[in-house]
């Protein structure tokens, strides 16, 4: 694993991200050197440089908004397939805007022969780079070797994924025999000691693994940064005053709420004619207001009214009782069931992050009495409502639509790692990630 601004990402998957974006901005370069340099005969050197690395790093970008960074998608050939696709026409739509932007001499014909050119230079880097990676890791190229020491009373080792390899198991009063030399680790080619008691570890050798490379992390860290969530059940009740050093400085959250601000215009002016034709949609389809008004629990607790767009009948709850929604729920309108697949729903709480109810990532917003209901039996519940919640959130884009205890409970440890580990680079990620989640109507009901 490798730490970026405080969040675990896995290293051949940021390997992978590296080694695409270098093949695209090869190609490229190969593409305006050899393809396009009379098409584009004002194309200067700046401009150049400018449009290659602009649509190198948007190939990354769409690959991870396809999902061809998933840990699971290596193992599913016509998911890779059908992800390359879809990276295909986000790319499409990039070199669309950046060709615009840097390359305006081009017109007509010549604009859509370079349009293609670049796009099947990219669209090339991208597959042959993943697919070279899918066939390395079926083969067991990027695998990470670790040794667990004292841990079978977590059962750790049933849980360990891909890439990690458990190459060497011990008690903890192995630590200081031979086998956990700097030296035999690294001959081992182990990379990571994950201990239930790192304190355990003398001194000395720490400080040789650390000069050797060698990572020592608890059974809890370890869980942390492979699943990417927290384990509620080892947070202590003071936990979130340890926080309090890594919160950010007023100009981070001043740029936060500028970005807040900027994204939630962007949306709804780029989706206003979207968002007249479900406004119709809703209107001819069912009987009731277009707007779906609802109190919803807010940072510090502070209760606000969210606005989304009706997907359910007007008497989906008759009896007065709050319900969560269900798998094929027969409260959901035809327009409904289209719109929160597509997430088009989700759309009108722009106007929640305008007023500052909300921002753009976050925890979701629950409502009052699933929260009243939730603290009683979850601790930290409430510790999510910290920060502002979100129209997308961390929990939201690695777990599925929750209507139960237990999902609440899986998926406040999204939550809290979000809230532990937050920053703009993570936000960052979310939104890409959402996406993903949005165009494979993953986790929608």
């Amino acid at each position: 694993m490798t730490r970026l601004f405080g969040h675990s990402v896995r290293s051949h998957t940021l390997l992978l991200y590296l080694t695409e974006t270098v093949v695209s901005f090869l190609t490229i370069c190969a593409v305006l050197r050899f393809g396009l340099e009379r098409a584009i005969p004002d194309l200067t050197l700046g401009k150049g440089f400018a449009l290659v690395s602009v649509l190198a790093l948007s190939a990354g970008l769409a690959a991870a908004a396809s999902g061809l960074y998933q840990p699971d998608v290596w193992r599913r050939l016509g998911r890779l397939v059908l992800g390359c696709a879809v990276a295909a026409v986000l790319l499409f739509l990039i070199a669309q805007v950046a060709l615009a932007l840097l390359a305006p001499s081009l017109e007509g014909v010549e604009r859509w022969n370079a349009l293609a050119v670049v796009l099947a230079g990219l669209v090339t880097a991208m597959v042959a780079t993943h697919f070279t990676f899918a066939a390395a890791t079926r083969q067991g190229m990027l695998r990470h070797r670790i040794a667990l020491v004292g841990v079978g009373g977590h059962d750790l080792t049933g849980r360990i994924e891909e890439p990690f390899e458990v190459a060497l198991t011990a008690e903890p009063a192995a630590l200081a025999g031979p086998d956990f030399s700097a030296e035999a680790l690294r001959t081992a080619r182990i990379r990571t000691v994950v201990a239930d008691d790192p304190a355990l570890v003398p001194a000395e050798r720490r400080e040789a693994w650390r000069r050797s490379g060698v990572r020592l992390l608890s059974t809890a860290e370890f869980e942390e940064q492979q699943t990417n969530r927290v384990d509620l059940s080892l947070l202590p009740p003071d936990w979130l005053q340890t926080l309090s050093e890594r919160r950010g400085t007023r100009l981070q959250e001043a740029l936060r709420r500028g970005i807040d601000i900027a994204g939630s215009l962007a949306l709804l002016l780029f989706t206003l004619p979207l968002l007249l034709l479900t406004a119709l949609a809703i209107k001819l389809d069912s009987p009731g207001p277009v707007f779906y008004r609802q109190e919803r629990v807010g940072k510090g607790g502070r209760v606000f009214t969210l606005y989304k767009f009706r997907s359910m009948r007007c008497d989906a709850e008759a009896a007065g009782m709050p319900r969560w929604a269900s798998q094929r729920d027969d409260r959901v309108t035809r327009v409904g069931r289209f719109i929160r697949l597509t997430r088009i729903d989700e759309i009108p709480q722009a106007i929640n992050v305008l007023r500052g109810d909300m921002a753009l990532v976050g925890p979701r917003p629950e409502r009052p009495a699933f929260v009243e209901q939730l603290a009683r039996v979850i601790p930290h519940y409430n510790d999510r409502s910290v920060v502002r919640p979100g129209i997308t959130g961390w929990a939201q884009v690695n777990y599925p639509y929750g209507a139960s205890v237990e999902d609440a409970r899986m998926k406040l440890a999204y939550d809290l790692y979000y809230v532990k580990h937050r920053s703009l680079f993570l936000d960052l990620l979310i939104l890409i990630a959402t996406v993903r989640v949005v165009l494979f109507q993953e986790g929608s009901r």
